[in-house]
């Protein structure tokens, strides 16, 4: 699929974490596409350490979207205004 799919689909995962999850939000293209594709590699590299995934198999469009969550969350929370 190659470097354009990676950000077709993480641009995807990205929107739909966005939607599922309250709060302030990174706002744009490239922070939505780096947000859904730093939740694949997430998802990826935790399911592997769980052991759901085996040693380079990729995490799926679920497991993307989770990934993707949990960097959101964790975004809200050091982006928080003090």
């Amino acid at each position: 699929m190659g470097i354009l799919g990676a950000i077709i689909i993480g641009f995807i995962v990205g929107i739909i974490a966005k939607l599922i999850t309250p709060g302030p939000k990174p706002r744009g293209f490239i922070l939505t596409t780096v947000l859904g594709i730093v939740g694949a590699l997430v998802a990826t590299y935790l399911g592997q350490a769980i052991g759901w995934y085996q040693a380079g198999q990729p995490a799926g469009f679920f497991g993307a979207i989770v990934g993707a969550i949990i960097v959101l969350l964790i975004w809200r929370q050091l982006a928080r205004p003090r």
